[in-house]
């Protein structure tokens, strides 16, 4: 039961920041994005992927993973774009 609990985290997680991704590859404008924020967002997340490797915990690995892929396409993005 707890697994299932982490893996619907995991995904809704994730699924919150698709619509970002999406408007940024679409538009390619990150202008109004803050690039502190979404740095400090993708620490949180790498520290807790090495938290859930750590502790063998699929549902921590596998939300902090997108999570953090998700994140670092912004900052990347953000960097490219401005």
């Amino acid at each position: 039961m707890a697994d299932i609990i982490g893996f619907t985290a995991a995904v809704i997680s994730s699924l919150a920041m698709s619509p970002q991704v999406i408007k940024i590859y679409r538009t390619k404008q990150t202008h109004d994005l803050s690039l502190g924020a979404f740095a400090v967002l993708g620490t949180g997340l790498l520290l807790w992927l090495v938290y859930g490797l750590l502790i063998h915990s699929a549902p921590v690995m596998l939300g902090n993973a997108v999570g953090f892929s998700l994140t670092l396409y912004i900052i990347v993005m953000k960097i490219m774009h401005g």
